[in-house]
């Protein structure tokens, strides 16, 4: 127990202490002087009376009685208004995750793409009271979930991006060779324009400027996933991108913000990033000579930078496995929240309290031969 104004009792005894000693003292020192009434003779022989012996003894104890009732009246009433409390910890849930996941959709992912969205609808449906979303990118960002907990709706719609990830696959089994060209016979014409009807409902939002701006921007990609997040400066809530992308360097202008810049905007936000790579063998741009190994080093360098990591897809380090690396990580684990909360104690105050006022009441009673 702790007291919010400890100074009324530190100063509150001792005055009361010092009213205790003057109002015994001053009488005892003083005269006592007759001051009206009924003279009378031969007191000795009165005061020698057994009953009146028992009656003064009578009378000082209930005196004494009662001076202690109200000095612990006095007391009772200083710890009161020095309101006695005490501090609490208080666990008022846990604290809860926004999880986005950010996809790079350029046709050269839709293999990596294709399980990790299979794969998170599992893990949706055993999420409890975190918040999902999803954008994607090429040459522009859309949010293609808001951040929500409507885990069915999410499902739903992780879904479709299946779909539209088997669409890529199939478009590029069926009419790019492999020279990357594209090679439409006449009688695949009506077939390749049925597909690239249905593809353009998903891409009518990500490929505009891509002429000019070139595929798989991801610094904006990243950027614009960060700034999807709601109410992004509330700390009460972890942040997390699941960010999927080969870090292709195929844009034609300078992005806004670059890759390492939006790393940084995550980082100064506290969000945290887990990238996910491509393996080797199906890296799309093995080809034109990139290097693979300086691309997803310093994709891991960015992710270590907010806290995250980077996962390669192998053989053995299958999507599956990173998803559960990534739910495992130090930063997806959540923490209790707790609160400090401050409460009031004067029943132990009032209780006293009206011992001594009673004690007092019976005390005065007596007193006056009641």
């Amino acid at each position: 127990m702790e007291l919010m104004h400890p100074s009324v009792v530190k100063i509150g005894i001792p005055v009361l202490i010092l009213i205790c000693i003057i109002l015994h003292a001053v009488p005892a020192l003083s005269k006592k002087k007759f001051s009206g009434g009924i003279r009378t003779g031969a007191s000795g022989i009165v005061k020698s009376l057994p009953l009146y012996k028992k009656i003064i003894i009578r009378k000082k104890i209930l005196t004494y009685v009662n001076e202690a009732f109200v000095i612990s009246a006095i007391i009772s009433s200083l710890f009161l208004i020095a309101r006695p409390y005490k501090v609490q910890s208080v666990n008022t849930g846990v604290q809860k995750r926004d999880i986005f996941l950010c996809l790079d959709v350029s046709y050269s992912l839709y293999d990596l793409n294709y399980e990790l969205v299979d794969y998170l609808e599992q893990v949706v449906t055993e999420l409890k009271g975190d918040r999902f979303g999803v954008t994607m990118f090429n040459s522009t960002s859309v949010v293609y979930v808001p951040m929500t907990d409507d885990y069915d709706y999410v499902v739903m719609r992780l879904e479709e991006l299946k779909d539209y990830f088997l669409l890529q696959k199939e478009y590029y089994d069926k009419y790019v060779d492999e020279n990357n060209y594209i090679r439409v016979t006449e009688e695949q014409w009506e077939d390749y324009l049925d597909l690239t009807h249905r593809l353009s409902y998903y891409e009518s939002g990500t490929l505009v400027d891509l002429e000019t701006k070139g595929s798989s921007v991801t610094g904006e990609g990243l950027a614009s996933c960060l700034y999807s997040f709601p109410s992004i400066g509330d700390s009460s809530r972890t942040r997390v991108i699941i960010f999927a992308t080969d870090n292709e360097k195929t844009g034609q202008n300078k992005q806004v913000p670059e890759l390492d810049e939006a790393f940084a905007l995550c980082k100064k936000n506290d969000v945290t990033v887990f990238s996910i790579y491509p393996k080797r063998e199906d890296f799309f741009f093995l080809y034109t000579g990139q290097n693979y190994a300086d691309w997803s080093e310093e994709l891991r360098a960015f992710s270590q930078s907010t806290g995250g990591q980077l996962y390669i897809q192998t053989d053995t380090n299958t999507v599956d496995k990173i998803v559960e690396k990534i739910r495992a990580h130090e930063a997806m684990v959540v923490d209790d929240i707790v609160t400090k909360r401050m409460t009031d104690l004067p029943v132990s105050g009032i209780i006293a309290l009206l011992i001594s006022l009673a004690g007092t009441c019976i005390c005065l009673a007596f007193l006056k031969g009641k």
